[in-house]
């Protein structure tokens, strides 16, 4: 298979880095297309709640099946990504998304008809099995066709501030639809937003990365085996679990002040507070070093998580919150580019994909853990896993920092002497 090979295209005229990257061809449209084809990763875990909870009248059996989709999800994802950087992203993501699209609509078939709760879950993980990273592949994407790292550097903050809105916005769309049209509307929904973007995304094979020759020893090595990865990894499943920490332990505690649905608008003020810093971020360029600011970011973020703990009322929390937001996309963006400098060309989806399945495992986690706390000894103990968790981010990314260093800073030396470097070249 062979394929065109997109370069920064036309100098763009306009000063807004954002409006340069998008003028690169097909690269609009396939961040649009990636953006739909993404949108249900904010939705199918809470649409899949609020389906059974209210055709089983249990929120503890919607708890479990949703957390089976997200295992299944975390498990599968990676070993997709590895398919998708040997085969490509349309041969092995077409009939993916066939198969995610026929197992979520079979979940709402079976929950309609009461079925047997075992092929519930059956239909939950062979959606979590199928689901991927779109995410991952849209960044795979921005490496191929754009070589300037400065661009790629707006590009990747560009992609973070729509994860933050699809996070915003996605929960609280699902939640309505389930509330006002019907209790599987909220998946629905992501299912057709899944399909068209995602058959939308993947026919645009001007803008897939390209194959490379692969021999025996690269069909079987794993990006884990390379330290700075895997630190990169733990890193995010703290940081995953202080945000699944967050999001039980802020609902708790607007319940406990009286005003639950205020707990909503302050996770968004949150996420808010992360888009806006990642646009900013993103728009303009950085003379540090990728590893140190990465340091910074994840210190910030555990700063200002351990003063949740010390929030007396509503509004406290979500300025406290609002700020800490502040630390989160430059966070996630300093992380993507990093993955970049510390995998092979070949496998920078596989590489995309573990840093997102990190986050998934994490906020599981700490969802879990929190809602125990809580359950046992109010809201602010919710807050206590938060900093825990936090804390271990940042023991892990200190006691890592020389590996993360040595690193990126090669390849980033690279980059500096030969701007134009093809990077995706074997």
């Amino acid at each position: 298979m062979t394929h065109s090979h997109p370069q920064d295209g036309p100098v763009a005229t306009s000063r807004n880095p954002y409006a340069v990257v998008y003028s690169v061809p097909g690269a609009a449209r396939f961040s649009v297309a990636g953006a739909l084809a993404r949108s249900p990763m904010s939705m199918v875990g809470i649409g899949i709640v609020l389906m059974i909870q209210s055709a089983f009248d249990s929120y503890e059996l919607g708890g479990r099946i949703s957390a089976a989709y997200i295992i299944a999800q975390a498990v599968c994802s990676p070993q997709l990504a590895r398919l998708v950087d040997r085969y490509g992203q349309a041969r092995v993501m077409r009939p993916a998304v066939a198969a995610t699209a026929l197992s979520l609509t079979s979940l709402i078939t079976a929950t309609v008809m009461h079925a047997p709760i075992p092929l519930l879950y059956l239909f939950a993980i062979t959606s979590g099995m199928t689901i991927g990273s779109v995410g991952a592949m849209v960044r795979a994407r921005w490496s191929h066709v754009v070589k300037d790292p400065k661009k790629l550097h707006t590009a990747y903050s560009l992609e973070a501030a729509i994860d933050e809105m699809i996070f915003v916005i996605g929960p609280v769309v699902a939640t309505v639809l389930a509330a006002s049209v019907a209790f599987y509307a909220g998946l629905i929904v992501p299912i057709v937003l899944m399909v068209i973007g995602g058959f939308w995304f993947l026919s645009q094979r001007d803008t897939e990365p390209p194959l490379h020759v692969y021999d025996v020893a690269d069909t079987n090595r794993s990006v884990l085996r390379s330290p700075a990865m895997v630190s990169l990894i733990l890193v995010f499943i703290g940081v995953g679990s202080l945000f699944g920490a967050t999001d039980v332990s802020t609902i708790a505690f607007a319940e406990e002040q009286g005003n639950k649905a205020l707990g909503g608008v302050i996770l968004g003020i949150f996420a808010l507070g992360s888009c806006a810093s990642g646009l900013a971020y993103g728009a303009r360029q950085w003379a540090s070093a990728v590893w140190l600011r990465y340091l910074v970011g994840i210190i910030g973020l555990a700063i200002g998580a351990s003063l949740f703990f010390v929030a007396t009322n509503l509004w406290v929390l979500a300025g406290v919150m609002f700020v800490t937001g502040l630390t989160i996309s430059p966070t996630l963006i300093n992380v993507n580019a990093m993955v970049q400098l510390v995998v092979s060309p070949r496998q920078l989806t596989e590489g995309f994909t573990w840093v997102g399945t990190a986050l998934g495992v994490g906020v599981a986690a700490g969802s879990s853990l929190a809602g125990t706390q809580i359950d046992t000894h109010g809201a602010h103990a919710g807050f206590s896993v938060v900093v825990a968790s936090a804390a271990l981010a940042v023991v892990v990314a200190v006691a890592s920092i020389g590996i993360i260093r040595k690193s990126t800073t090669v390849t980033e030396r690279l980059i500096d002497e030969i701007p134009e470097r093809d990077l995706t070249t074997p």
